[in-house]
């Protein structure tokens, strides 16, 4: 007898990485074995010199094929054993290690778009819907648009073990949010990026798109974001070290941005909900800051922030990376650790 396994992996598009799989058949009881695949179809490798490996380095059941199916997210090595430039999972993995005695854990709230011929689900075939407004966690045919698509999302991230800890319509038509987590740096963004797999997989299945563009309708919509909730040990036991956090986001904030996914001057002008890209600010309860610290955190003197900047189209991997350098670095030279 045999399984399928669908290796998973990340390609080296720019400005937006994209996914890619490919399905392997494999003995029962058999190991996930290293396996290649033709980089210069990737746009991670010129023809001449086209292998790439891939390197298994997370599974879980395969919810769409079911039975002993799996998918298999992969890191990318060149031949030599080297990470691949565009493995950013592997420039994750020391900064995780390095400061895995604060414990730092993340919820990744992932923000999309659903298209159908060449236009927000919802949106009539000419002209514009109603303003925004209703549709936020909207109930009703002429408010939501997509539920059994994010239904069969749901379901099947849940079938596959994935941390996902709940759902809702967004602000604009067509548009909603999953959420990823609790859970430390690199558990989150593989769940993260097999998620992204599941909800383009099964909206095949409908002839929809899902889309990750931050701003995909230009003028008064909102953008899409993946608001990220970040902690350490010391922050979920006292305040101090989530002002000194947020301090120490004020400090890097380039770094930070340049992380953050592409086009997101689009996205933070200071309108819909954000705060504009090139300045920094913090505050309870503030959506309209680049960080907010949620007003039940105040009131404990403990708990979490939220970074509002990263887009929905961020590589997960660079978003936890920055945050725990830049936060755990400054927190141990504080002494809250």
């Amino acid at each position: 007898m045999t399984y399928k396994a669908e290796y998973i992996w990340i390609d080296g598009t720019e400005p937006t990485a994209k996914l890619r799989s490919k399905t392997k058949i494999l003995p029962d009881g058999a190991e996930l074995p290293t396996w290649g695949f033709d980089g210069s179809s990737t746009n991670q490798a010129p023809g001449e010199n086209s292998d790439c490996v891939l390197k298994p380095v997370f599974s879980c059941p395969d919810p769409i094929r079911g039975g002993d199916d799996k998918l298999v997210l992969c890191e990318v090595f060149l031949p030599d054993g080297t990470p691949h430039p565009t493995n950013n999972r592997a420039k994750l993995r020391p900064i995780a290690e390095r400061f895995a005695d604060q414990d730092p854990w993340f919820g990744i709230e992932q923000e999309y778009t659903f298209f159908q011929a060449g236009r927000p689900l919802g949106f009539p075939d000419t002209g514009f819907p109603a303003p925004q407004g209703p549709y936020y966690c909207g109930v009703g045919a002429d408010e939501v648009f997509g539920r059994e698509i994010v239904e069969r999302h749901l379901d099947a991230c849940l079938t596959a073990g994935l941390p996902i800890s709940g759902i809702n319509a967004e602000v604009m038509p067509g548009q909603w949010e999953f959420q990823v987590g609790p859970g430390g740096p690199l558990e989150v963004a593989d769940a993260l990026w097999v998620a992204r797999w599941l909800l383009y997989r099964i909206a095949e299945d409908f002839k929809v798109a899902a889309t990750l563009d931050p701003k995909p309708v230009k003028g008064d919509w909102n953008g899409a974001g993946a608001h990220t909730n970040f902690s350490t040990k010391a922050m979920r036991e006292a305040y101090e070290p989530i002002i000194t956090a947020c301090e120490a986001l004020g400090e890097r904030v380039k770094e930070h941005i340049a992380a953050y996914g592409h086009g997101i001057e689009d996205r933070l002008t200071g309108l819909h909900e954000t705060a504009p890209w090139n300045e920094f600010s913090y505050g309870v309860s503030n959506r309209g800051a680049s960080i907010r610290i949620p007003w039940q955190v105040e009131v404990d003197r403990k708990g979490y922030l939220e970074d509002r900047r990263p887009n929905a189209n961020c590589d997960p991997y660079e978003v936890t990376r920055v945050l725990v350098d830049t936060c755990c670095t400054a927190l141990e030279k504080a002494g809250q650790v």
